[in-house]
């Protein structure tokens, strides 16, 4: 079995009495895609930070294509590439002197950047557009456009800190077809997201809260490996029924979804609880999303931690 292209032992940073991430233990194989996800403040960019030798760890190590973060920095930059979430393009330059000017930031020379930037610009449909300054790009393009000079290096990792944030829903579509074709020609992609629904187009998704990994598996298995069941529930008043679910001790979470609610109760809770013919309430099983997972998951490791009801 090949090494862990991306492996981290017990990795911990503090900030005086913070701890942003704390003995993360998670590895990451070749040409896969790995999501990170987690509320503000759980520790993602942190991670991916030190991840890409950016800030050093407190404690513990990371390897990255095999280089140790800290004993190998300049070895870990040579492999990777790393857009994060405001990446710095010059937005009087033209796309194509953007990637020109980081090409020569990254020194790769005049044949290989004319070698590249013709199927960098086919793959991102950004060709026509060549001529356009940055500062008059869509976001989509922009984020086309950060990627583009991002593998101008032929980096073997990708690391992108919420590449999508703020962008309209075909950009994002279309920004992971290309994150698709790029693992098919053998890059590995390490992404943060606050997009839940992009967590299930990765191949394994790492849950994080308050600097802990509460939950690592491929989106199928998060989703159907929960010890508590997911129901939907519908009632003619459903803002009513989510307030007195909420209150009651027995219930995990309880999230609005259209016109139902996704509730997951506590281990060993009969469902009865949720059919009420007084309030018209009835349920059925379901298997829930990513986000239904993580909500729950969240709410369980706040709630065995004793900070919320």
């Amino acid at each position: 079995m090949d090494a862990p292209i991306i492996e981290t032992r017990e990795l911990t940073r503090r900030f005086d009495a913070l701890v942003a991430v704390d003995r993360l233990n998670l590895s990451v194989s070749q040409g896969e895609i790995f999501g990170l996800v987690g509320p503000d403040g759980a520790g993602k960019t942190t991670t991916l930070r030190m991840l890409c030798g950016l800030m050093n760890p407190t404690s513990g190590s990371a390897t990255v294509a095999g280089h140790d973060v800290v004993k190998h920095m300049e070895l870990v930059k040579d492999e990777i590439g790393y857009m994060a979430q405001r990446f710095g393009l010059y937005q009087d330059l033209t796309v194509a002197e953007n990637m020109q000017f980081y090409a020569d930031l990254f020194g790769v020379s005049k044949a290989v950047r004319d070698e590249l930037s013709p199927g960098l610009l086919r793959m991102t449909r950004m060709d026509p557009f060549q001529g356009r300054q940055a500062g008059r790009l869509s976001g989509g393009m922009k984020q086309k456009l950060a990627l583009m000079c991002t593998l101008l290096h032929r980096p073997k990792i990708l690391f992108l800190d919420e590449p999508t944030n703020g962008v309209d829903p075909v950009s994002r579509r279309e920004f992971w077809a290309i994150l698709y074709q790029l693992v098919e020609e053998g890059v590995t992609v390490f992404v943060t997201t606050a997009y839940l629904d992009e967590a299930e187009r990765c191949n394994r998704v790492g849950l994080m809260n308050r600097g802990k990994l509460i939950r690592c598996e491929s989106p199928e298995s998060l989703k159907n490996d929960m010890v508590e069941t997911c129901y939907e529930v519908t009632a003619p008043d459903t803002r009513g029924l989510r307030e007195n679910l909420h209150r009651d001790e027995r219930v995990l979470s309880v999230e609005p979804f259209g016109v139902a609610l996704h509730v997951f109760l506590k281990e060993g809770v009969a469902a009865d609880l949720l059919r009420d013919p007084a309030v018209g309430s009835d349920y059925k099983i379901i298997t829930p999303s990513v986000e239904d997972v993580f909500i729950a998951m969240i709410h369980k490791t706040e709630q065995e931690a004793g900070r919320v009801n």
